[in-house]
């Protein structure tokens, strides 16, 4: 009887040795893997900061063919800007034929709050996942996001140019107006929506799908010339922002990262070329990739 209930006595304390050691483990595997989750978002957050000041300086490093890209980019700026009441009109005397569901979807696009969902989804997917590819995408949508909003919060302010729905004409400016009505420049959902889905077709190699990506980005943009928050201009010049600002930062990020999407994409020089087309009473804007 005795040797039994020694017998019994060792079983027991065997097995719970055996749980205490399974619940150290279960620790320490839950611990470390925390870890890892905790530096690979601490390691990202990081390039999203060195991102954006990287995307600020570029500039300082600018030679000739950047030059030439920049005066491009300012020309057909300045092109749309002397025919912003004639686009505006042009706008306004078709937009009953415009299904109200593509100007929905431009304001809906473009709130921040929406935008920010997005790249926020793609990011912590990527992140929960241990997929480096998808983390490095949302780190490139966070950071072009972050550091063109700035900018266009910041010009805003700075410019004042009254939207055309207020009535005074594309001409007309008051620098730190303050009130809604003089913040058309730039078009912040057309810098958003464009810097996202600018983001995603580069992870594709096949034109089309590249294209289509890019055309639903230029949506907002686009919804906002009709709703008469903007001016072709505004829009214009926001959509070249805010592909050079992804194009900038997606180059930092090749120096963090080792995969992306598309593979091959690190070693194509991809240049965006704006160019204003004329052809009698229209004017149009190329944007080729």
């Amino acid at each position: 009887m005795t040797k039994i209930t020694l017998y019994a006595i060792f079983i027991i304390l065997f097995g719970i040795q055996s749980i205490q050691a399974q619940d150290s483990l279960f620790v320490a595997l839950n611990t470390e893997e925390k870890n890892t989750l905790w530096n690979d978002f601490t390691y990202d957050m990081g390039n999203v900061v060195g991102g954006v000041g990287f995307a600020y300086s570029r500039p300082l490093h600018w030679q000739g063919d950047d030059f030439l890209r920049f005066g491009g980019v300012a020309a057909g700026t300045v092109g749309l800007f002397l025919v912003d009441d004639e686009i505006r009109h042009n706008f306004l005397s078709h937009k009953d034929d415009v299904p109200q569901g593509l100007l929905e979807f431009g304001r809906y696009a473009g709130n921040p709050q929406n935008n920010y969902g997005i790249t926020g989804a793609v990011y912590l997917t990527g992140l929960f996942t241990k997929n480096e590819k998808l983390r490095r995408t949302g780190v490139l949508m966070i950071a072009s996001a972050t550091a063109a909003g700035f900018i266009q919060q910041l010009s805003k302010s700075l410019v004042g140019r009254a939207r055309p729905g207020a009535g005074f004409g594309n001409h007309h400016f008051k620098p730190f107006g303050g009130t809604a009505a003089y913040r058309s420049f730039p078009s912040g959902h057309a810098v958003l929506t464009f810097t996202t889905t600018y983001t995603i077709a580069k992870q594709f190699d096949n034109p089309w799908i590249k294209g289509g990506i890019i055309g639903v980005g230029l949506i907002p943009g686009l919804s906002r010339i009709y709703e008469e928050a903007h001016w072709a201009s505004d829009v214009a010049l926001s959509w070249a922002m805010s592909a050079f600002i992804v194009e900038a930062i997606d180059k930092y990020l090749d120096r963090k990262y080792e995969k992306k999407y598309n593979p091959d994409s690190s070693a194509k020089e991809s240049n965006l070329e704006w160019n204003l087309t004329f052809t009698g009473d229209q004017i149009g804007v190329v944007l080729q990739f």
